[in-house]
């Protein structure tokens, strides 16, 4: 059975002192032998994350896939590592759209993550033109088939996968949940495709996507969604504790 997996994505908010003030209200209820909690924090706040959690995990929100060089402004694996990081966000579509991530980047970030044992959070989806054209499935399996292109089975097992369709990002509007399982079963289809069922059988599967306290519970409960990254509503202590309590 696939244990389910919530981490927040805080994106380019919060300082050290509101990071530590949130790890010191919400550590404690996200104790839990039945799901996994956590949040994406921006660099200056890992530290400080790290230092307050004892049962939220932490999660990088990008890194690149160099050791080391003439990057101006990157961070790279070893840095995470030295930290004592477990996790890392990549190819959020912000990234991708913003920052030139592409699915060869991407990928390079898996493998650099992987090999230095970060467990990756892989973000993929389509835009609303590519949804109305009915070319969701389409970008689904590209996008996997580019990112984990050269990964071993058991690596990809060990992941976590998260479909954020990119029109239900900061936007208030969210998938429907007949949608949003249709498209993470795309995801775990493909994954059994590539991988073989073991793979497909044992990763987990997030929805994302204007993903609050009034909804959670519905989208959790599709036999494909294993968990959700949640932006706006991971800011707020109190939102983030009611989606815990809602999913534990």
């Amino acid at each position: 059975m696939r244990k389910p997996i919530i981490v927040g994505n805080w994106k380019m908010n919060k300082n050290n002192a509101e990071t530590k003030a949130f790890f010191e209200k919400v550590d404690a209820v996200a104790a839990s032998e039945n799901a996994t909690y956590g949040i994406g924090a921006p660099f200056t706040d890992l530290r400080t994350a790290l230092d307050n959690a004892s049962n939220l995990i932490v999660a990088a929100e990008n890194c690149h896939f160099e050791d080391a060089g003439a990057f101006t402004g990157e961070v790279s694996v070893p840095m995470l590592e030295e930290l004592g990081l477990k996790w890392c966000i990549i190819g959020h579509s912000e990234r991708r759209q913003m920052f030139g991530d592409t699915d060869e980047t991407v990928n390079k970030k898996a493998k650099r993550l992987i090999a230095a044992g970060i467990t990756p959070i892989l973000c993929i989806g389509e835009t609303e033109e590519e949804y109305d054209a009915g070319k969701s499935a389409e970008v689904i399996k590209n996008e996997l088939k580019g990112s984990l292109a050269g990964l071993e089975s058991e690596a990809v097992a060990n992941m976590v996968i998260a479909y954020e369709p990119i029109w239900a990002i900061g936007t208030g509007k969210s998938a429907s949940v007949e949608i949003a399982e249709n498209c993470c079963k795309t995801v775990r289809d493909t994954v059994r495709e590539l991988f073989g069922d073991k793979a497909a059988d044992e990763v987990r599967i997030q929805y994302g996507g204007s993903v609050k306290p009034n909804n959670v519970e519905e989208y959790m409960a599709q036999p494909d969604i294993d968990g959700a990254l949640i932006g706006g509503a991971s800011l707020k202590e109190d939102s983030f504790i009611e989606i815990i309590e809602k999913t534990k």
